[in-house]
């Protein structure tokens, strides 16, 4: 299983970042996956999960409204479109998938079967 993040970065206050996942080495379309960040000195969160199909999603409180997730089954990736961005934001966020939409559609960040790799997205004030 590899799960492979990019597209973080610096960016001033109300900017805009996409960040994308690439996976490979299961079932893709069998997996809910989402998108988890960790800033310094707090717990990793939940952020945005996307259902299997890419039917049903979930936002943290913290960003909806501002991020979008989105998944292709074609393609095996999913992107985070994340727009209005605040200093609060700041952290390494991470993309992670489960058997379960419900512990990936959730704000703690437990029961995820593999993690990629971070990315780090940074917010100016």
């Amino acid at each position: 299983v590899q799960l492979q993040a990019s597209g973080g970065g610096l960016v001033q206050t109300g900017g805009s970042l996409r960040l994308s996942c690439a996976a490979s080495g299961f079932g893709f379309e069998n997996y809910a996956i989402g998108w988890f960040r960790q800033a310094p000195g707090k717990e990793r969160e939940g952020v945005s999960c996307s259902s299997y199909s890419g039917a049903s999603s979930w936002y943290a409180d913290s960003v909806k409204g501002r991020f979008t997730i989105s998944r292709d089954n074609f393609k095996n990736t999913v992107t985070l479109q994340m727009t209005s961005l605040k200093p609060e934001d700041t952290a390494v966020y991470y993309c992670a998938i489960s058997w379960s939409y419900g512990l990936c559609a959730g704000d703690s960040a437990v029961g995820l079967d593999h993690w990629g790799k971070g990315t780090q997205v940074t917010v100016s004030s």
